[in-house]
């Protein structure tokens, strides 16, 4: 667990920056509506909001994958490093060092857990040795993977598809990680183990992650800030620790309050009177 110490430093250099985007399905359906955020090297950013608010359209934007659903920016700027991305595919994306793990695992079900890990490192260009070595160390991430390594990734566990998918971006050696709701459908135990396998990713191999998430109390756990969304709009940020210990958000996302745990039914009744949208 992080303590309120371990924050990203404002000085850190930027790696992502997402400017004021308004994101279109369809030509028609506007979904995100002036979206900006921020992650640093070495961050680790928590974009949470309820189920629709536009937390996995966000990554999309990022990460390319806006275009294969009808999707597109149509204003604002998307920035890795200084430079425009919002133009580029996915696999351009991919080679500049972002790497999205899409919600609800997609592993390549009649591959085994090593061919899938191996569909990860396509866009190396530096051969068989290292394609070992990154191997050998997702294995001791990710134990349990090479336990299965031979089995069929569609007879795994839920929780070991994450791991593998999590896996596999790893082979393409990322510095940033979009990690779209890594909880999902997850007991808790695991949902335990994931988390604290991003933090030593974060921490031992440098990796940033921006991580999309519905499980707003374990998420404000391992992030360093956080955004929430809301109806395809940012209406808080800040510091993790400030977020979890904010009125609000203790009340409408964590059920708790200054009386208490909340009800399912005061929670909602919250939500129609939240001081953010009035």
């Amino acid at each position: 667990m992080l303590d309120a110490a371990n924050t990203v430093d404002a000085t850190q250099e930027t790696l992502l920056e997402v400017n004021n985007i308004e994101v279109i399905y369809n030509h028609v359906i506007l979904v995100l509506k002036g979206v900006s955020l921020k992650v640093p090297k070495g961050g680790i950013i928590a974009l949470l909001g309820g189920n629709g608010a536009g937390k996995t359209t966000t990554l999309k934007a990022i990460s390319g994958l806006l275009a294969s659903e009808r999707g597109e920016v149509t204003k604002g700027s998307i920035r890795y490093r200084g430079d425009s991305v919002q133009h580029e595919d996915p696999a351009q994306i991919v080679r500049k060092g972002v790497i999205q793990v899409m919600e609800g695992r997609h592993c390549f079900e009649h591959l085994t857990v090593e061919e899938n890990l191996l569909t990860g490192y396509y866009t190396r260009t530096t051969g068989k040795a290292e394609m070992a070595e990154m191997l050998e160390k997702v294995y001791a991430y990710f134990p349990r993977l090479k336990e299965r390594r031979k089995s069929q990734a569609g007879y795994t566990s839920g929780g070991e598809q994450q791991m593998c998918a999590i896996g596999r971006a790893m082979m393409a050696k990322p510095e940033t990680i979009l990690l779209d709701e890594p909880s999902m459908g997850l007991a808790p135990q695991l949902v335990e183990e994931i988390f604290g396998i991003v933090k030593d990713l974060n921490e031992q191999e440098g990796v940033s992650f921006l991580l999309a998430e519905q499980n707003t109390n374990v998420a404000l756990r391992f992030a360093h800030y956080g955004y929430i969304l809301e109806s395809g709009r940012v209406v808080m940020d800040g510091p993790a620790q400030d977020l979890r210990e904010n009125p609000d958000v203790k009340e409408f996302y964590l059920g708790m309050s200054d009386e208490g745990r909340k009800s399912f039914r005061d929670v909602r009744s919250y939500r129609r009177r939240k001081r953010w949208l009035s």
